[in-house]
């Protein structure tokens, strides 16, 4: 008898200390996350030509930004990595290394480099991009 209370008095103890505390999420790490998760839908919508998408996403100069390219694609391959954020006040500037790879007419062409998507606003939109502009044809 005394072997099963001491038993269950170590199950209860061990239950009851299992519990891991959850700590909030802070608002620096949420706007991380969403400026993340901009960049990610963006991409995408480039890659799809979905222009609702891209207006949606960014505001006037910002769809200017992502639209500067005049030379049209048949197909594009784009890889953003994010590599540092930056937070200044409401405004969040995402440091982006990325390639890109663009099939034009059966000619294949790639680039990568450095962006910075300077962002801004709630829900966050894509203003403008410094750098290397990842959405533009590579020169040849």
């Amino acid at each position: 008898m005394r072997k099963i209370a001491l038993l269950l008095s170590i199950a209860l103890l061990l239950l009851s200390c299992g519990k891991k505390e959850v700590k909030p999420v802070s608002k620096d790490s949420r706007a991380t996350q969403e400026a993340f998760a901009l960049a990610e839908t963006i991409k995408n919508a480039f890659i799809n030509k979905d222009m609702t998408a891209l207006q949606k996403n960014s505001t006037e100069e910002g769809y200017k930004h992502i639209t500067a390219s005049k030379k049209g694609f048949d197909s594009v391959e784009l890889t953003l990595t994010p590599r540092w954020v930056e937070l200044e006040g409401n405004r969040i500037l995402l440091n982006i290394s990325w390639k890109s790879s663009w099939t034009l007419s059966g000619k294949k062409t790639s680039d990568r480099g450095m962006s910075v998507f300077v962002m801004e606003g709630s829900p966050l939109k894509l203003t403008k991009i410094l750098r290397a502009n990842p959405f533009i044809y590579p020169e040849e």
